[in-house]
């Protein structure tokens, strides 16, 4: 019974999250009006019309004000996603006559900031569902949950639990609706801030501001079939690099801008570590592409560094094809994607601060080795001394979570290869693997609309695990499988007191 309490509970403010995201997606209207793609209205309404419903009718859900359990927290959020993609895609398949799987596909691209598209001509797409795609992004950077948080008066504990459970951190917002407000409007500020500066490259308003939106989100999707390289413009690809890096810094970095302490932004060790790993991934991606891929120094250096800061940022933008790189940069950015941003950030990937406490934890635990048992080597993180049980919880936990993501990216790239005869080498597959569960959408061309339709599920299935971290959808598992044992082991008592009494 107190379970069904919890669920209430969730159900309610994933109602009015529902209700806000409703609202929220009245915006791409606008651009409706602007460009007169009035055929569009019907398939556009479809989106708001669903979430206020479904919204108005979970939020109705009879409930107590109550903590909700935190295991039910993660399945709710991990359910709400695949709603929240099935109702995205909407106006793909009413606007476009796309298939389902591939309208939940580019949805699911969306809001989760991946960057993959399953449409083969942007260039004669509507200007409307372009906006929706970017707008998916946008949103879907800072996080449905904080979006919802951030329009509300007063949060509850529960709408913070949603949040975390959302794969994000709390060191993001802190617990007060004012401080995820004023997030929301740097937010807002550098999207403005960042499309002025991009029109500098000479790139038109509208392409100007979708720009922004996926970058500064970690997207990726793109208004031309050609990408980035269909502007063909370094000054672009230059201006957009500290874009990219402003959606894999933490967010609450942010707030030390907005109180004008820009020497302290620079003095985070998360933000100098990000950086540090920016510029040397850049380096050797650029040496190795000149090195080994024999084109110029310049063209290397160009492509090696902007795809290897859109990998770590776990950005989809690319100015070039790396379907015809060598293995050896392709491997680099690999790494890179997979590492990703910044907890608290648009970023996807492991994020370096787990790899920050991994890297530290090893080393503590060698350092043990070299000293008297009865002696206390302390581990040291952000200037604070943690405890031995606090630190080998801490370290365990988050090892844990970089092992989950090598098996599934290990599993998911044999069962893709099972299942899709191709002539991509090896190399390629992992990267694609990886650009997916890292919410990157980098690609060498392995998944497309030609890709087979059990390929495409597997993608967005690792899309969904990539953006909640894993660790939600491994509960939802482990409640079913421990309901399944309890029906069966309720089953067989119940043959056995049967059998027993028949024989009586």
């Amino acid at each position: 019974m107190k379970r069904i309490e919890h669920i209430a509970m969730i159900a309610h403010d994933m109602g009015l999250i529902f209700e806000f995201l409703g609202i929220a997606s009245l915006l791409p209207f606008v651009v409706l009006a602007i460009f007169q793609e009035w055929d569009l209205i019907l398939p556009l309404a479809t989106v708001p019309v669903v979430f206020l419903v479904l919204g108005r009718v979970i939020s109705h859900i009879p409930h107590e004000d109550l903590e909700p359990s935190f295991s039910v927290t993660l399945s709710a959020v991990a359910l709400s996603w695949i709603a929240i993609a099935f109702i995205g895609a909407l106006p793909f398949v009413f606007g476009m006559n796309m298939s389902y799987t591939d309208a939940i596909f580019e949805a699911m691209s969306g809001w989760t900031g991946t960057g993959f598209t399953m449409i083969q001509s942007l260039d004669t797409t509507p200007n409307t569902l372009l906006f929706w795609r970017s707008y998916m992004q946008w949103i879907g950077g800072i996080g449905i949950i904080a979006f919802g948080i951030s329009l509300r008066r007063k949060t509850r504990v529960s709408l913070f639990r949603l949040y975390r459970a959302e794969g994000r951190e709390e060191e993001l917002v802190s617990a007060s609706a004012s401080s995820s407000r004023r997030m929301w409007m740097i937010y807002l500020v550098l999207t403005f801030a960042f499309t002025g500066l991009i029109m500098l490259a000479g790139i038109p308003l509208w392409d100007s501001l979708n720009l922004v939106m996926v970058a500064i989100s970690t997207g990726g999707f793109t208004l031309h079939t050609g990408g980035m390289l269909y502007y063909n413009n370094p000054m672009l690809e230059a201006l957009l690099i500290p874009v990219m890096l402003a959606g894999a810094i933490p967010f609450k970095v942010f707030f030390l801008l907005y109180h004008g302490k820009l020497r302290d932004m620079f003095r985070d060790r998360t933000v100098k570590t990000l950086l540090l790993i920016a510029l040397v991934g850049s380096l050797i991606t650029s040496l190795d592409l000149f090195i080994f891929g024999n084109i110029t120094l310049t063209s290397a250096f160009r492509q090696g560094v902007f795809t290897a800061v859109s990998g770590l940022c776990t950005c989809g933008l690319q100015n070039s094809n790396p379907h015809y790189w060598v293995t050896i940069p392709l491997g680099i950015v690999t790494m890179m994607m997979f590492i990703g941003g910044a907890m608290g950030s648009a970023a996807g990937g492991v994020k370096v601060n787990r790899v920050m406490l991994v890297y530290e934890g090893v080393k503590w635990w060698f350092r043990r080795f070299f000293v008297s048992s009865r002696v206390i080597v302390p581990l040291r993180l952000g200037g604070k001394t943690m405890s031995k049980k606090i630190s080998d919880l801490a370290i365990s936990n988050h090892l844990l979570v970089i092992v989950i993501y090598v098996l599934t990216i290990f599993i998911a790239t044999l069962v893709s290869l099972h299942l899709y005869i191709t002539s991509f080498r090896l190399d390629e597959v992992v990267f694609e693997m990886v650009s997916a569960l890292s919410n990157a959408g980098l690609t060498t061309g392995f998944i497309s609309a030609a890709s087979p339709i059990s390929l495409k599920w597997i993608f967005i299935v690792l899309m969904w695990l990539g953006r909640l971290e894993i660790v939600p959808i491994i509960i939802i598992l482990m409640g079913v499988i421990r309901e399944i044992n309890a029906d069966i082991s309720r089953d067989e008592s119940d043959a056995y007191d049967g059998g027993r009494n028949h024989s009586l």
